[in-house]
């Protein structure tokens, strides 16, 4: 039942009045960052904006970036809805998406070796930065991987602006679609479909180094790998893998996203041990906005093991998705 919907609940029900109070305290925030960047904006195009020395400007900001890209077609409301998408909806898919990666990790030793002799290889006993990313290549493609088999959000919803058929593809029959109609995207099905991936159920890192298609798929011209890019996307796979959307409506925080999901993932693999304190099929799936873990994601946490040493401290504690940022 929408309780929140009821008359007063808003002021009755203890946990709305501090989610009400957190909401302003946030939009009061993000309003008053908003308001500074469009009285100081430059507006730029994007090859400008490219060039631009960030390390000499004393507010190298992503806002500062959006509002000087936009120039006149800036608002304020689509500037606080691309802020709230990085600082919110980014914060819970990243999350997840560094949950489902510890998980399958641990329950590949081997792997999870080379992923760590990877890290000590490039980052050393220093903190990863933005230079060491292209160099982690094994790090970029778990990620990948975690996003292909657990896709945050597992669906998209688009609505037709217009009648259109939709090609017969594998149906046998070429579907219209009228204007107004609301269509369910599964990417999750998508993502683990064998018409599209080669053992989609298996995590494998490294399939997205080998190339990959399906003359049984009409029209799909299947997967290519681009050395030129530091992620797999929508165009190299022919909208087989689509974690992030595609077209104009996709992620602004899809880059961000991924290489927040990289540099964390390489510190924790870093300095801890994870091993799985339940059986795989005991965590389950939780299926909503996101996909969580249904009964948390139990592990015994410690710390790297000195090689030196006999000893090493093992603290047992669940990992839910929000906890891992």
């Amino acid at each position: 039942m929408p309780y929140w919907n009821l008359p007063f609940a808003n002021i009755l029900v203890p946990r709305l009045r501090r989610f009400n109070n957190d909401l302003k305290l946030l939009d009061n925030v993000l309003n008053d960052l908003i308001t500074n960047a469009l009285a100081t904006q430059n507006q730029q195009d994007i090859e400008e904006l490219e060039k631009r020395n960030y390390d000499e400007m004393e507010n190298p900001s992503l806002l500062r970036f959006l509002v000087d890209m936009r120039g006149e077609d800036t608002t304020s409301t689509q500037l606080r809805d691309d802020l709230m998408t990085m600082l919110i909806a980014g914060h819970e898919t990243t999350a997840a998406v560094l949950t489902w990666a510890l998980f399958e990790l641990s329950q590949q030793p081997e792997l999870y070796a080379r992923v760590r002799k990877e890290i000590d290889e490039v980052v050393g006993d220093r903190m990863p930065t933005f230079d060491d990313i292209p160099k982690l290549q094994l790090i970029r493609l778990v990620i990948a991987e975690s996003l292909r088999m657990y896709p945050e959000p597992p669906l998209l919803i688009r609505r037709a602006l217009e009648d259109h058929v939709l090609p017969v593809g594998n149906s046998g029959f070429a579907a219209k679609i009228m204007r107004g109609t609301d269509i369910f995207i599964a990417v999750y099905n998508i993502h683990r479909s064998e018409m599209y991936w080669d053992n989609p159920t298996k995590f494998d890192p490294e399939r997205f180094l080998r190339p990959f298609k399906n003359p049984n798929v009409p029209g799909w011209e299947g997967y290519t790998p681009n050395i030129n890019t530091l992620y797999p996307n929508e165009v190299h796979s022919d909208f087989a893998f689509l974690p992030f959307g595609g077209g104009t409506r996709k992620c602004v925080g899809d880059q961000f996203a991924c290489m927040e999901a990289a540099i964390t993932l390489a510190m924790v693999i870093k300095r801890f041990d994870f091993n799985l304190a339940i059986k795989p099929e005991d965590v389950g799936i939780y299926t909503g906005a996101t996909i969580h873990t249904r009964n948390g994601l139990m592990m015994k946490v410690s710390n790297r093991k000195d090689t030196s040493k006999d000893e090493v401290r093992v603290v047992t504690q669940p990992i839910a998705a929000t906890s891992l940022t």
